[in-house]
């Protein structure tokens, strides 16, 4: 490390310690609506300085160093050189422009590699066998600290003797976080020009940075920085495979999101290792080092030793991590700047290197309280307090610079308060940017629906597989087209419809619990590996969380990823990577960041009592009420595969995340009205029918029985055939019904459903959920905000787990109850 990079890490930090001071200053009066700050763990800024600025990260909400140092890198480009257009530090203040932009911080007083010698290690990893070469060792035992690429990494400074450059021959200094002040205190006031979250909410985060947007959940990013390191690598063995089967003047396909090279690095707190989510994280990332896969990830868990006010017992964070299985161990003090930095430039390097996941286990203190509300001294004593302030990362990194003879404290003094007065100028000037100021501007990047373009997407599809690509489908299904295979249940049209979705998304992979080998509990995935190889249908351990986590990196890594769940109630494991994860990707980034993904889950009752509550689960709450989640329910075999192709459409096309949920007694259903009649089986439509077939996002499907003019039920899933057989007895008595199968329960088919219900006057409504929080509730909500004024009834599940055995007819819907619900409508 350099007396010029100690600067600006320097320069770095106390930008960092000025936001905090300007969030809790707008907060004191009311422009303020953030108030967690980065105060005491400003040695990330050290993390930083020795990646590469195009390495994704996944950063917690005290990462404000890392962020101004990761912004000036990107600023620098490539190949750093002196910016002549940075702001100096003027002697005047009011000579300071109010608005500097994002540029490379660069000095002449650099003192050349070695200038801060650390004695001993550099670091107190634990040996494995995938250890660190000899030169690396040798490097850290002489406290020979390399210079990092990027801005920090001194690219293109003029290395000097190692003799301290006074303050009066020194060129001015530039501030070169000054845009980064701006994308933080923007944050912090909610502005809409913050250029992330728009004003949505305060990250870390932005996309010409490489900085993805994580939200408050604790350990919640986690499972997905492990997907992503999973999808890199496996992204970049494709490229390199491609590369070497092409011609040098051929296109190899589209490059990766990020670089080959390229390493995630995930931060987080000391109490979050406890955390579910966490556990899950490391366990996979072990789990699948161990056989021999390669997830290329650093774990940085900065240990304050406070999680708010519950303290972390001494020394259990370095016991829980170095006993990871798998995930190679550093350790740190990030008030000892040069063998912090040793230590993380040589973590950064390892993982780099191998391939392979390690942690760095970085002791910072916490200075500020956990926020500003924070009354710390109830629970902390002005000794320990007082011992935080001797170990404050920013004062350790003068005290090196002093005593370097690379400045002086006077000197210093005057830098810090005059970051101090540049930040004020930039909280200033973001108070009067606008806010959002309607809901249609909040929820515009929610989930952004274009239907014309989804049409589209599958017709271009239709005309791949009818065209060029019609010899590789039909040798993917060895000569025997599912459009000729005569009549389907809805297991076979569901294991079709991946199959052509495989042939057309060269970046689609199908994983989960036992759709390799095994092709599933219920045969849906059955002959996908042997068509489409291990590389792209394969079997995860068992832990939803880590396989919706695997999905979400994929999908920002830019594959179109389809985990399974094997059963519904098992994603209740894990449903906050799909609320707190995947759901919010884009309405905190504008979009900027997606991760498509079209999650399988195999669900619902009527399973003939088997299995119990964990595999005949009707809760689907959790599920609707999450804002901008596309859920689709298919009966029928003729619905399945055009549902399936629309979201893998909108997956692909807007980025949507979509939960296709498989009713399981409807799998391998052949019959309707009587045994052996056939009737609940369907023919798999030929590419040349997508176009025509295709079933929009929020579009029901409606049969008429009889004279289809007494009586509308609307339903859905396994309701679709109990309610047609209900219909047919109810046709003996010369009622005609209009059976409408919602097909998406998000959005819901608000027109179809009042359009139906008003042709007729009398809606029952058949849900197969729960009478509490179920979708019938949705729907009559919707008919009464839509103004209908006819009758309506419910027929719906008891609020009960589902019992074993025949007792699940006690608290399932029947079609008796249907047609006993009918009559009493029709009765009125």
């Amino acid at each position: 490390m350099t007396g010029a990079q100690a600067l600006d890490i320097f320069d770095a930090q106390v930008t960092s310690r000025q936001l905090d001071l300007a969030g809790r200053w707008l907060r004191s009066f009311g422009e303020g609506f953030y108030t967690i700050g980065s105060a005491g763990h400003e040695a990330n800024a050290l993390v930083a300085a020795v990646l590469q600025p195009t390495d994704p990260a996944l950063l917690h909400y005290r990462s404000g160093a890392f962020y101004c140092v990761r912004a000036a890198q990107a600023a620098a480009g490539p190949a750093a050189e002196p910016a002549e257009a940075a702001v100096a530090y003027p002697a005047d203040p009011a000579a300071h422009p109010s608005e500097p932009g994002r540029e490379a911080a660069a000095d002449a007083s650099d003192v050349g590699v070695g200038l801060f010698d650390a004695a001993g290690e550099s670091s107190d990893e634990q040996p494995d066998a995938g250890a660190a070469a000899p030169e690396d060792s040798a490097r850290a035992a002489h406290g020979e600290i390399e210079a990092p690429t990027g801005a920090h990494g001194g690219r293109g400074a003029a290395e000097g003797p190692q003799d301290a450059v006074s303050a009066a021959t020194r060129p001015e200094r530039p501030w070169a976080y000054a845009e980064a002040a701006g994308d933080v205190l923007r944050g912090v006031v909610a502005s809409a020009r913050e250029p992330i979250a728009g004003g949505r909410h305060k990250v870390f985060g932005h996309p010409d940075l490489a900085v993805v947007p994580t939200t408050s959940t604790i350990a919640s990013h986690l499972p997905r920085a492990v997907g992503m390191g999973l999808a890199i690598e496996r992204l970049r063995r494709r490229e390199t495979r491609r590369a070497g089967a092409v011609d040098a003047g051929d296109e190899a396909g589209e490059s990766p999101t990020w670089p080959s090279d390229s390493i995630v690095v995930c931060s987080f707190g000391d109490a979050s290792i406890n955390h579910a989510s966490a556990t899950a994280a490391f366990n996979t990332a072990g789990w699948y080092d161990h056989t021999g896969l390669r997830i290329p990830v650093l774990f940085v868990c900065e240990d304050n030793g406070l999680g708010i006010s519950v303290r972390t017992p001494q020394g259990w964070v370095e016991a829980a991590l170095r006993s990871k299985p798998g995930i190679r161990y550093f350790g740190a003090d990030g008030s000892d700047p040069v063998r912090a930095y040793a230590a993380a430039e040589e973590a950064a390097a390892w993982v780099r290197r191998h391939r392979r996941p390690a942690v760095l286990h970085l002791r910072t203190v916490r200075l500020m309280g956990h926020a500003g509300a924070d009354a710390e001294t109830a629970y902390r004593s002005p000794a320990e307090l007082a011992g935080d302030l001797d170990r404050d990362p920013v004062a350790a990194t003068a005290r090196l610079l002093v005593e370097a003879g690379v400045a002086g404290g006077e000197e210093l003094l005057a830098r810090y308060d005059e970051i101090g007065w540049l930040v004020r100028r930039v909280a200033e000037e973001v108070i009067g940017e606008p806010k959002l100021t309607g809901a249609a501007d909040v929820v515009a990047p929610l989930a952004p629906r274009r239907p014309a373009r989804l049409a589209r997407a599958v017709a271009e599809a239709a005309a791949r597989a009818a065209g060029p690509g019609a010899a590789d489908r039909d040798a993917a299904f060895g000569g025997r087209l599912p459009e000729l295979a005569g009549p389907l249940t809805l297991a076979q049209s569901i294991n079709a419809a991946l199959s052509d979705g495989m042939l057309d998304h060269e970046e689609m992979a199908v994983f989960g619990e036992d759709v390799a080998a095994k092709g599933g509990v219920y045969g849906v995935t059955k002959g996908l590996r042997d068509r489409f190889g291990p590389a792209r249908v394969f079997d995860t351990l068992l832990d939803e969380t880590s396989v919706l986590g695997l999905g979400l990196g994929a999908g920002l890594a830019g594959m179109l990823p389809v985990p399974e769940i094997q059963y519904l109630a098992y994603l209740h494991n894990a449903e906050d990577q799909l609320r707190g994860e995947a759901a919010t990707m884009q309405f905190f980034s504008q979009g900027a960041y997606r991760n498509p993904m079209v999650v399988r889950v195999a669900g619902l009752a009527y399973q003939e009592g088997f299995g119990g509550h964990f595999h005949n689960d009707n809760s689907v709450a959790v599920l609707r009420d999450v804002p901008g989640l596309v859920i689709a329910v298919p009966a029928r075999p003729d619905d399945a595969a055009p549902m399936l192709r629309t979201c893998l459409a909108s997956a692909a096309v807007d980025g949507s995340v979509c939960v296709f949920l498989e009713p399981i007694a409807l799998y391998h259903t052949r019959d309707l009205y009587a045994e052996g009649d056939g009737e609940w089986l369907a023919g798999y439509a030929e590419p040349a029918a997508w176009a025509s077939g295709h079933v929009p996002i929020g579009r029901a499907r409606v049969y008429g029985v009889g004279s289809a003019e007494d009586l509308t039920i609307i339903t859905f899933g396994n309701g679709v055939r109990m309610s047609l057989r209900a219909a047919a007895a109810l046709a003996d008595e010369g009622v005609g019904t209009r059976v409408v199968d919602l097909r998406w329960l998000a959005p819901l088919p608000v027109a179809d459903i009042m359009r139906e219900a008003s042709a007729t006057g009398r809606v029952l409504v058949v849900d197969e959920t729960r009478r509490s929080g179920g979708v019938g509730e949705g729907v009559l909500a919707a008919l009464v905000d839509a103004g209908y004024v006819g009758a309506a009834r419910r027929v719906a599940g008891v609020d009960s787990f589902v019992p074993l055995g025949p007792a699940a007819r006690q608290v399932l819907v029947s079609e008796e109850a249907i047609t006993q619900g009918a009559r009493t409508l029709l009765a009125r």
